[in-house]
């Protein structure tokens, strides 16, 4: 059955990989840079400063565990513990992989934290903003390209993606609960 799916997975990896064009090799490449991403996140921090206050740090504590949790989990715990290669290191798929600027990844890749993190990131906001912003739903399609160019790159396998995104939704979804908590203590009247 686990040979069957990790099979399954490495058919709808190459599939998805092939799905190559030159134009977006760069766009992906991009897309998977955190560094790209700085002034959406100052937008973010903006948003939530201006909604909060000063008692945004408690919100932007719980984002801060929410990534940190997903993170520790997948790449301290699960990469190391499984030990799968990443597609691009996979000898067994040597030559079939499309890598864009010879990026290949760390060894292993069981795991996503990059699907983690932005799944994470993306519940959080969600869960928070569901209500003042009823456009913050799209969010989780920023999160599922970010997602997708890691299997464009040929990074992560679909089950690491998908394992990624569910771990980090769990715990988006954990600490915005931790936060909420903590917020209803010391602030019951206040969002």
């Amino acid at each position: 059955m686990l040979e069957t799916l990790i099979e399954l997975d490495k058919e709808l990896f190459l599939f998805l990989n092939g799905l190559h064009t030159k134009a977006l090799d760069q766009v992906m490449y991009w897309i998977s840079d955190k560094l790209i991403w700085i002034p959406f996140y100052a937008w973010i921090l903006y948003l939530i400063v201006k909604e909060y206050k000063w008692k945004a740090v408690i919100w932007l504590v719980g984002i801060g565990l929410a990534i940190a949790a997903s993170d520790q989990i997948l790449s301290g715990v699960m990469k190391p513990f499984f030990e799968r290669y990443r597609p691009s290191r996979d000898p067994e798929l040597e030559g079939l992989v499309h890598i864009v600027n010879g990026y290949t990844g760390g060894r292993y890749g069981f795991a996503s934290s990059h699907a983690g993190n932005v799944f994470a990131l993306t519940t959080f906001l969600y869960l928070l903003f569901r209500e003042k912003y009823h456009w913050i739903g799209w969010l989780f399609i920023w999160a599922a390209v970010v997602s997708y160019s890691r299997i464009y790159l040929g990074v992560h396998y679909p089950g690491d993606i998908l394992t990624g995104a569910i771990i980090g939704t769990l715990m988006g979804y954990l600490f915005f609960r931790l936060s909420n908590v903590v917020k209803n203590k010391y602030y019951p009247e206040t969002a």
